[in-house]
């Protein structure tokens, strides 16, 4: 307890902006403005991997302006906290990474069943509607939860997310699936060229350039691209400057096989959150322990769920808190909740211009595929840390082993799974459901600890 106290009295010194003070309209708008350089990518770039990997490209600019309308509302619901939904603290809410495998695969399965494209938008937010009240009864549950999906168990599966959507972006370096010149040395010379910018700028000692290197990357990789001859030319006929995005705009449908790996993905989501919320707790120099805490985490977890549900009705992909503005709150020092109104008007705003998404949609694939390689590997690392953060027993490494193991297997030879009915191979195919399963199986049946037999005693030559 006196560690703690201890630790908040040192980060209430570096606080400048306590969580309820209001800052002036442009220390606010500076801070606003650092928080979305910070997630500005990762916002639209789900949008953008997804439709490419499942060939959605005349949809992409509608689901970039509704990824970031939702991320504004979701963002306000989060920070302000609606009734018991919300957190309460300075946490942008923004489009998750760690559902884009899962999602890829569902418009796969989809797509073997003769889906079309709405088809395909349809199945994806039905199932990830009905799949975000998991989380939303999660919050209810959070003390169950830590018992079963422990740190080795979320620690697996996020290293399982990181490796499978590597390979999305080395894909997307080559020049994409179907590109005429994939694997063509200019393109493995862009995405070479954006990582090394990126890298440049982690590496600066100017914390807004290492706040904004991957948007950096990306604008330096695009104009790289352009000088060089090698940006398509933008074609942004039939798609609106202006437009509101509309409930249910491809309906909705569901797919059980489709649906087990997004569910499995809202679980191992609102650990992170979790995570997430205590980090902002702690350099916002309020509580990580007692009742205040614990309702701040159970509102934050809610408000996962609740947002995703919003972003499926709305036609966007689900959402989560960003833990990378965690850090840009401890870099600027303003942890005013108040800040986070300024993020979601700014991000509502830029939701209603669908020209913006057209735009990004010419970011060049191996451009993209450089930046995404950089942040993919970045969460297999996580995934590494997680595990790393705790006393490693025998049964959490065959833990580890077994379940990164047997969802690499499956996701590099689905074809292993012949011997299953053609639903179930579908369904374990996916590494994230096989290799998640695995490690709460290891989790629930191995012991906690292996019994050695006593040494007997030797006779001495004596006797």
């Amino acid at each position: 307890m006196q560690d703690n106290a201890a630790h908040r009295h040192r980060h209430h010194e570096d606080v400048i902006y306590r969580l309820e003070d209001k800052p002036a309209f442009t220390p606010a708008l500076l801070a606003a403005t650092q928080h979305l350089l910070a997630a500005f990518v990762n916002i639209i770039a789900p949008a953008i991997v997804i439709g490419a990997a499942l060939g959605l490209g005349p949809y992409v600019p509608y689901l970039i302006a509704t990824s970031l309308f939702v991320s504004g509302v979701a963002t306000w619901i989060q920070s302000q906290k609606v009734g018991p939904v919300g957190s309460g603290l300075l946490s942008l809410q923004g489009t998750s990474f760690a559902f884009v495998a899962a999602l890829i695969t569902s418009g796969k399965i989809a797509q073997e069943g003769g889906a079309t494209p709405e088809e395909v938008l349809a199945t994806i937010f039905g199932v990830c509607a009905v799949a975000s009240f998991i989380e939303i009864g999660i919050a209810y549950a959070l003390p169950w939860l830590r018992r079963v999906i422990t740190p080795v168990v979320s620690g697996s599966v996020v290293v399982l997310i990181g490796m499978s959507l590597i390979l999305v972006s080395i894909r997307d370096i080559g020049g994409g699936v179907g590109a005429a010149d994939f694997g063509n040395g200019t393109n493995v010379m862009l995405a070479a060229f954006v990582v090394a910018v990126i890298l440049g700028c982690q590496f600066s000692t100017n914390p807004m350039i290492r706040v904004s290197s991957i948007v950096i990357g990306l604008v330096t990789g695009t104009l790289l691209a352009l000088f060089t001859g090698n940006v398509a030319s933008p074609n942004f006929s039939g798609v609106p400057i202006v437009s509101v995005p509309i409930p249910f705009r491809f309906g909705l449908a569901f797919d059980w096989v489709s649906f087990i790996p997004i569910a499995f993905m809202f679980v191992i989501t609102s650990l992170e959150t979790m995570g997430d919320i205590t980090g902002t707790s702690r350099v916002s120099g309020e509580p990580t322990e007692g009742k205040v805490f614990e309702e701040r985490v159970k509102g934050g977890v809610l408000a996962d769920g609740v947002n995703s549900l919003l972003a499926a009705l709305f036609a966007t992909f689900p959402n989560t808190t960003f833990s990378q503005n965690t850090g840009v709150v401890q870099l600027t020092g303003v942890a005013s909740r108040h800040v986070g109104r300024y993020i979601a008007v700014i991000l509502v705003i830029l939701g209603l211009f669908p020209i913006l998404g057209a735009v990004l949609q010419q970011i060049p694939r191996p451009v993209l595929g450089g930046s995404t390689f950089v942040m993919f590997s970045l969460i297999v690392v996580s995934g590494i840390r997680i595990i790393g953060s705790q006393h490693m027993t025998k049964k959490d490494t065959i833990t580890v082993a077994l379940s990164v193991g047997m969802g690499l297997g499956v996701q590099l030879l689905p074809d292993v799974l012949n011997f299953l009915p053609p639903l179930w191979k579908q369904i374990f195919s996916s590494g994230i459901t096989t290799g998640g399963l695995t490690a709460i199986l290891c989790g629930l049946l191995l012991p906690e600890h292996v019994r050695r037999p006593a040494l007997q005693a030797q006779p001495s030559e004596a006797s």
